[in-house]
């Protein structure tokens, strides 16, 4: 497994809305380049970018036309591989966004599909064997279309209508459905092979690996995801043979599966049974300052999914946010965002920040869906750079942009960020040094729960490496917080953010010395402070 996985701090970037170079209002690959000196000044040494393969824009390049082309609005495959070289020559690497669930219904794939005759691909897809057939109550079947083809026989989507599934077999074929092939059938074996031949193009292009898009949900009638988590690690397998280094991250959620399917990381989501949003995203988020969250839920799947995965090596991932998304500003404030800055790139794993959370990019509201995106478009607007016209992001007319910016650009963009030394990008740029100095803090560092229970304040735990043992405190609430606690006789205040400033003193103010040596009072509110333990 590829070592540079051990310090990684990964950036996602949404490629239409990053930066935009010919000034035609949509971002591409030339204006990527363009700003990497920009991300590396994060202290992110990984970037994770978001489809860029020819599509007709459905579901925001979801809907793959051409596995083997860069989109023309973005570049061209040269451009790609120019981009991974100027990545690499910053010592930092990229993940592409593999979709290998289905692909657009343009893909050519597709059309051989739906034709009358057999073909190499008539089951590259999965099809009934008439349009009057109705499906239903099929573990990983999200949707059916008939109607409009040559063929007699209505095909599976992976939810919208434009994203045929492709067809890796069902792992319980119903006997009286012969169109539900086994997963080792000549259709699904096919698929197979089709995906791997993807993988090795873009690898030999010059990206580092992929984050895998729905990795779950690839066979179908698996309520276990037993034979998904087979077919995973065949991947893997394929890929330590050809190519060691490459790095598998996983849309999964669900860690205790994903990395026994041989994935090196599992984002914490929205979805699935994580709790992920209890931290950030619910009516009573617990790094808000009202104080009425908790993370009891959160953590107890945290440690459980901990001890399951820890031998494998693999790694869960803590997110600031993704493109699929509400933003995290939008529950939290900036002073509260520093809070959550702090908590995301204490924790173990590989941090990832989403675009714009770094300087706490507004959710636009009420935008008319683009490209697929609902609810999500206003996660996806235009990132902010400068005062300037679009703040930076294209020449184009304003009226030109693919989707519109947030009003509030001319206060949160970066140039104007950079100036204000309490700003959440400045915040953000000392947590990811402060991260990287101490190996306590490392991403594969242990982790031990000191303190969390149900609906109570404040959050503590300790990260510990050979060379230090760190104790991290958290109290975003508005009201002081009871702590008791061993605190060794020796210790030194590393680092604090919120109301504990670096003019503060450890005393009666956070918690009191006893002559046992145990640490007990109130810690301040709104505050989190990192304590070496010497």
């Amino acid at each position: 497994m590829s070592r540079w996985l051990d310090d990684a701090l990964f950036y996602e970037i949404y490629p239409q809305s990053f930066c935009d170079s010919n000034g035609d209002g949509i971002g591409d690959i030339n204006g990527i380049i363009s700003k990497l000196d920009y991300i590396h000044s994060l202290g992110c040494n990984a970037i994770w970018m978001n489809p860029c393969y020819d599509s007709p824009f459905v579901d925001a390049g979801y809907d793959v036309r051409d596995y083997y082309k860069v989109a023309p609005r973005y570049g061209t495959n040269d451009d790609i591989r120019r981009l991974c070289e100027e990545i690499h020559s910053r010592s930092m690497h990229i993940l592409l966004d593999l979709v290998p669930g289905h692909t657009s219904d343009q893909c050519s794939w597709f059309r051989e599909s739906q034709k009358h005759d057999r073909n190499e691909y008539t089951d590259r897809y999965i099809w009934t064997d008439t349009v009057w057939e109705d499906v239903g109550g099929i573990v990983n079947v999200m949707g059916l279309t008939r109607g409009g083809t040559e063929r007699n026989g209505a095909y599976l989507t992976n939810f919208f209508n434009a994203q045929p599934a492709l067809n890796y077999g069902f792992a319980d074929p119903d006997p009286d459905r012969p169109w539900q092939q086994g997963i080792n059938e000549p259709g699904p074996r096919g698929t197979v092979e089709a995906m791997k031949d993807v993988m090795r193009f873009w690898l030999s292009l010059g990206c580092d690996g992929f984050r895998v898009d729905m990795a779950g949900s690839l066979i179908k009638a698996d309520p276990d995801q037993s034979a998904n988590i087979r077919l995973w690690q065949e991947f893997r397998a394929f890929l330590d043979a050809e190519y060691p280094d490459a790095v598998m991250v996983s849309e999964w959620a669900q860690p205790d599966k994903s990395l026994l399917a041989g994935f090196h990381m599992d984002f914490l989501l929205h979805f699935g049974p994580s709790h992920y949003m209890d931290l950030f995203r619910t009516e009573t988020p617990y790094f808000s300052r009202e104080g009425k969250g908790s993370l009891k839920q959160f953590f107890d799947l945290y440690m459980d999914n901990m001890n399951k995965t820890r031998a494998g090596g693999g790694m869960m991932c803590i997110p600031s946010g993704n493109h699929d998304m509400v933003r995290i500003s939008r529950f939290l404030d900036p002073e509260e965002l520093k809070l959550a800055f702090a908590f995301i790139l204490s924790m173990p794993g590989v941090p990832f920040i989403y675009y714009g959370d770094e300087i706490g990019m507004k959710y636009v509201e009420d935008l008319v869906s683009v490209e697929g995106g609902y609810e999500r478009t206003g996660s996806r607007s235009p990132m902010a750079f400068d005062c300037g016209k679009n703040a930076g992001f294209s020449a184009a007319d304003p009226g030109d942009l693919y989707i519109r910016q947030d009003d509030s650009r001319s206060t949160v963009n970066v140039e104007y960020e950079e100036r204000d030394e309490r700003s959440v990008l400045n915040e953000v740029r000392r947590l990811t040094a402060f991260r990287k100095a101490h190996p306590a803090l490392h991403n594969r560092s242990d982790f031990e729960m000191v303190y969390c229970e149900d609906h109570k304040y404040p959050l503590a735990f300790i990260r510990k490496s050979d060379e230090e043992s760190m104790l991290v405190i958290f109290n975003p609430s508005s009201e002081d917080a009871s702590l008791d606690f061993d605190l060794p006789e020796k210790y030194d205040i590393v680092y604090r953010a919120g109301r504990i400033r670096d003019d503060s003193v450890l005393d009666e103010s956070c918690f009191s010395m006893s002559d046992k040596k145990d640490a007990s009072g109130m810690f301040p509110a709104e505050s989190a402070i990192f304590i070496r333990i010497i």
